[in-house]
């Protein structure tokens, strides 16, 4: 990223001196689907980021700038309202959240950029929200927690951009560390970092480049197959909450017989939960072969019984699977397009990237784009 060039845009549009702040993208190790289950995570930041430049207004204004769409847009806090940009309803929701919960700051002008891929499944919204929510507090000076900062942010995707998304995308921006993964419990928010020593090795991701339209509703059938099964299980177990509180024999007995598409999704998060435990053991222990395993076993439970993959997402980890120089592959994300996320020996990912880009385009017709990311730190501001 090129700062002077980004001060200097901020500058010709704002005339006035910007403060820059970044926040990361996201990549998730291994944990999918758990995190509105109660269950455990494990995030990296990655370093790609979105930057803000920001300044201080002595009015009530506040206005936007975004590179990437080349608009403008112009609000005020007296009355913050969305947007049709729908770029700006993410700068525009934190600063309600943070509004509604009783603080006072003055406008500002906000210039964005970064270098997190769009529609990759990065989190570039979170990495956005964030980064507002950290400008905001330090311009004003304000007593907001790093916790606060991603609740904050997370709320106002909930509200201003209509994603009812969990924790994980805002809290890995906020706290990832370079060189760790933080593993993280949904339900009681305490977080524990974990080295991620990838000696040899590299984080590779695979971008689909597609985004098929199951998605959305997919999500919400899933969450709510996952509620269903609870609620059956507390009939007669009635300290279940959530399936972080569920072994794999509750359900036998009491989601099976009555639903086995539910019965499935359900066991699937469940054995996910008790991966992510897995994973965090051996990365303590620096074992790769270990979590490059588990991360496989992932995949194929997303793909067969979660049933959240697809074609594209399939065909790359199945290509992986046998290429000497991969420990692990596995979609990442949502479901139904994005990337999958594979760890690669180093001299053997130029070879694997070239193989595999023919590979997918005979097959799909589609340009697979590439990124080989490291982990970094979380949100912060920019010498």
């Amino acid at each position: 990223m090129d700062i002077q060039a980004l001060k200097s845009s901020f500058r010709k549009i704002f005339q006035t001196e910007p403060v820059l702040i970044k926040s990361p993208g996201r990549i998730n190790i291994i944990g999918e689907h758990t995190d509105y289950n109660d269950g455990f995570v494990m995030p990296a930041a990655i370093n790609k980021a979105i930057y803000v430049a920001v300044s201080q207004r002595d009015d009530q204004e506040i206005h936007l700038y975004s590179e990437s769409y080349q608009q403008k847009h112009v609000a005020s806090i007296d009355l913050i309202e969305k947007t049709d940009k729908s770029w700006a309803n993410y700068i525009l929701g934190v600063a309600d959240q943070i509004k509604k919960r009783g603080f006072q700051f003055s406008g500002f002008n906000l210039y964005l950029d970064g270098n997190v891929p769009l529609g990759a499944g990065l989190s570039s919204s979170a990495a956005l929200e964030c980064a507002t929510a950290f400008a905001i507090k330090h311009l004003n000076n304000l007593d907001i927690s790093q916790m606060d900062l991603a609740l904050i942010s997370q709320k106002a995707e909930h509200e201003f951009a209509g994603v009812n998304c969990g924790i994980m995308d805002q809290f890995a921006s906020v706290f990832g560390k370079k060189d760790q993964a933080v593993m993280l419990d949904c339900r009681s928010m305490k977080y524990e970092y974990i080295p991620l020593k990838l000696d040899g090795y590299k984080l590779v991701l695979l971008n689909t480049n597609v985004k098929h339209s199951l998605a959305d509703s997919a999500y919400n059938e899933r969450r709510s197959q996952c509620e269903q099964g609870v609620a059956w299980i507390k009939e007669h177990e009635p300290t279940v909450n959530s399936l972080r509180d569920v072994n794999l024999e509750l359900l036998e007995k009491h989601v099976k017989p009555k639903d086995s598409q539910v019965y499935q999704k359900c066991a699937f998060v469940v054995k996910e939960i008790d991966r992510v435990v897995k994973a965090a053991d051996q990365l303590a222990n620096g074992n790769l072969n270990a979590l490059g395993n588990l991360m496989f076993a992932t995949h194929e439970g997303l793909s067969k019984d979660y049933e959240v993959s697809c074609k594209e997402l399939d065909f790359l980890v199945d290509f992986v699977k046998d290429f000497d120089g991969v420990l692990g592959a596995r979609m990442m994300g949502g479901g139904f397009g994005g990337c999958t996320i594979n760890i690669v020996k180093d001299d053997r990912i130029d070879s694997l990237i070239d193989q595999i880009k023919i590979a997918y385009s005979n097959s799909f017709d589609l340009n697979l784009e590439t990124y080989v990311v490291e982990t970094g730190d979380g949100s912060s501001l920019v010498d």
